[in-house]
């Protein structure tokens, strides 16, 4: 059974409401698949409210890396990740979210945006 953020079929003392409609596809929660450094870029297309579509990225090779010295943005490949705010396990099993920090061909860069909701990977060179 699917999770749903329907409203709750429940009274607050605990008896039953009746069903008053059926769930709704929107009202569905997506399960969450974090983004790895892997050999190729991953995506998946899913289908969101009123027919649009939205990125969702499963693996990341390369990313846009903006250097703020030379004002110059460019495609890099991601090596490994060094360091990741959220879970300290995330950096051991290659996990980007946003905030970690990456290494990658052109130096280490921290990620300034949410892969797994735009389908790429942005990133912002840290100063030596």
């Amino acid at each position: 059974m699917s999770k749903s953020t329907s409203p709750s079929l429940k009274k607050r003392g605990g008896g039953f409401k009746g069903k008053r409609r059926d769930k709704r596809k929107s009202e569905t929660i997506a399960t969450i698949t974090p983004v790895q450094v892997g050999e190729i870029d991953k995506r998946v297309y899913v289908r969101t409210l009123g027919g649009n579509r939205k990125v969702r990225l499963l693996h990341a090779k390369t990313g846009n890396m903006f250097d703020s010295v030379k004002k110059t943005t460019s495609k890099v490949t991601l090596i490994k990740v060094i360091k990741n705010e959220s879970n300290r396990s995330y950096a051991r099993r290659n996990i980007i979210t946003k905030g970690s920090v990456i290494e990658t061909s052109d130096g280490n860069g921290i990620v300034v945006n949410r892969p797994g909701q735009s389908g790429q990977v942005s990133l912002i060179k840290l100063e030596k």
